[in-house]
């Protein structure tokens, strides 16, 4: 079995697959101050609960945004994964992912972002724009050559609803993910529900117009799919994403180290 890890800014995305079966998965907050020995006391909890044995765990990878959890997680892997065939693997710019990094410096690249273009290819093998819904929201540029191109980042929907609450008096932190009916809000929580569902939902269509035709180059079509946390709550206000795969980035993991395994 594979234990697949993402750490994000927010949250930690986790599962195990048994050849391309994922088993089970788990979400949880990332806490930057987590030791090796923390991770192991929480996860071995979850390996218990989902019953597996953690000696059945044959490879690790990991995908991080948080320089010092991707240090504690390598060293959980090492200490606590005992039967790991291959040494634990994390992603970045330097390890062989079969995607081409033609930005100025490819280390600036998310390792998350890396990621979910190798999973998007390997869906749709054409031009792509993936479109992420963490933390912040990225638009990632891939070729049907398996080149990619960069993208665009943007604030994500919870920091705009932080920002929204903590900097004004009278609104409120609200829940979006119940509609907001008309588009012209009623009452001061449905046109902040309008505001957020549609006003991403333009964003991304936006965007879209702008970025797949430099894409392409009048090739062919450009495919859209989205992942993330928040992807499906602002999926059906935008009309351009033919996909949400909330499970995008753990598959991408798994076909980061086939291909590394094979290596």
């Amino acid at each position: 079995m594979l234990l697949t890890v993402d750490v994000g800014n927010s949250h930690t995305v986790s599962g195990v697959f048994s050849g391309s079966t994922l088993l089970h998965q788990w979400r949880l907050k990332s806490d930057q101050d987590r030791t090796a020995d923390e991770l192991a006391i929480r996860y071995h909890a979850l390996f218990q609960m989902a019953d597996i044995d953690r000696r059945e765990i044959t490879g690790f990878i990991v995908s991080s945004v948080v320089p010092t959890l991707e240090t504690a997680w390598l060293a959980y892997a090492r200490s606590y994964l005992e039967h790991c065939r291959t040494e634990p693997l994390a992603v970045s710019c330097d390890l062989d992912t079969g995607i081409t990094i033609r930005t100025e410096n490819p280390a600036e690249v998310g390792a998350d972002r890396i990621v979910n273009a190798v999973a998007a290819w390997d869906r749709f093998r054409s031009d792509l724009i993936v479109i992420d819904f963490g933390t912040a929201i990225t638009f990632d540029c891939v070729s049907a050559a398996r080149e990619y191109l960069g993208g665009t980042i943007h604030p994500g929907i919870g920091i705009s609803l932080d920002a929204l609450a903590g900097r004004t008096a009278k609104l409120p932190r609200i829940d979006i993910d119940t509609p907001p009916g008309e588009i012209i809000g009623t009452t001061t929580v449905s046109a902040i529900r309008s505001g957020m569902l549609y006003g991403f939902g333009g964003l991304i269509d936006r965007m879209v117009d702008l970025l797949a035709p430099r894409i392409s180059q009048g090739r062919s079509e450009v495919n859209i799919i989205a992942t993330g946390g928040m992807a499906r709550v602002i999926g059906p206000y935008a009309r351009v994403i033919e996909l949400v795969d909330p499970l995008l980035t753990l598959k991408g993991l798994r076909l980061i180290h086939e291909r590394c395994r094979r290596n």
